[in-house]
């Protein structure tokens, strides 16, 4: 069976190799190749007909003549690739979902697509805890108090500068998918009061369930953001929404920068309406210079960086090593 090993600087080639020596039963016979694609050093964007993708597509033309199976994380497969690729079979994507491949294009095709839901659900849920207790508590202010100024600022003591807590604080969690739950499941060990709403979740959730989203707004202190971006979701936290929201509230996005209308959310962090806020992810990634986020006070920015760790990426590359052993075996 031969193989392409598509990965790049997070999910790399040799955890990929790794894994599929030790789950494959007939390892000996796989001829394995390898492209290693620039992401994340450049960044992703639309490639063709596909939302997010290495910009890399004669490369992996060239390197997908006679693959069966593909194994990747950002490779774009557009119309235009899968037409170079008769042998290929299997798309096998290190992502929670496969927003890289023309999906239907490929199932017209023949080409199974299968993708690693849930691998970075704990990282993500770790780092929306972190980003929302740095803006609660202001610690890169603080940081940036003592490293850049380089003496001891005494104001960050203060009534003024203090910062708010988690114990007793109403929080809003929309979305109770992988991600949102471990969230809301880790505040309530926090003591906060957690409402969650997610017309799409049935049973119980982490918290009290919240009939709608302005239910949600005017009584979340703190609103985390976990939604998956849709026609429906895109924009939902606009003017009006932050204006439901309690005076001097905090907003968290490690979601999809979508989700957020960024004029809205910065007009809101310039009046006061929102305390803090703290961003993982950008309506235009990554934001342009000179973007009015880099202007505004109160708000944490990171570079995507939510589900970034080591454990995500060894856990995409084994959970697709799996797929590829279910492939193998009925194949045979």
């Amino acid at each position: 069976m031969r193989v392409l090993a598509a990965g790049d600087h997070f999910v790399r080639n040799a955890l990929i190799a790794e894994a599929l020596r030790r789950d494959l039963a007939d390892a000996a016979a796989l001829d394995l190749t390898e492209l290693t694609l620039p992401w994340p050093l450049e960044p992703f964007g639309p490639v063709g007909e596909v939302e997010e993708a290495s910009d890399s597509e004669d490369a992996l033309i060239s390197a997908l003549d006679g693959v069966e199976v593909c194994v990747t994380q950002m490779a774009p497969f557009t119309e235009r690739v899968l037409d170079a690729a008769p042998a290929l079979k299997l798309i096998a994507v290190c992502r929670s979902w496969p927003v890289n491949v023309n999906v239907a294009a490929a199932r017209d095709r023949g080409v199974r697509v299968v993708c690693a839901p849930g691998r970075n659900a704990a990282a993500t849920a770790e780092f929306t805890l972190g980003l929302m207790l740095c803006a609660m508590r202001r610690i890169p202010e603080a940081h940036n108090s003592l490293t850049s100024k380089g003496h001891w600022d005494g104001s960050c003591y203060t009534y003024e500068h203090s910062g708010t807590e988690l114990e007793d604080t109403a929080v809003g969690v929309v979305g109770h998918g992988a991600v949102g739950s471990r969230v809301a499941r880790v505040l309530g060990a926090f003591g906060s009061a957690v409402s969650v709403y997610d017309p799409y979740v049935r049973g119980e959730v982490h918290g009290t369930r919240t009939a709608s989203l302005e239910a949600l707004l005017v009584r979340s202190r703190v609103l985390t953001l976990h939604a998956r971006l849709t026609r429906e979701t895109r924009g939902m936290i606009g003017p009006h929404e932050l204006s439901l929201m309690p005076r001097g509230a905090v907003l968290v996005n490690t979601a999809r920068g979508a989700i957020v209308d960024t004029e809205a959310l910065c007009d809101a962090l310039d009046s006061g309406q929102l305390a803090a806020a703290a961003l993982d992810v950008y309506e235009e990634e990554p934001p342009r210079p000179g973007s009015r986020l880099f202007a505004t006070p109160n708000l944490v920015l990171t570079p995507h960086v939510g589900g970034a760790s080591r454990e995500v990426a060894r856990k995409a590359a084994a959970f697709i090593a799996t797929e590829i052993r279910r492939y193998a075996v009925g194949r045979g």
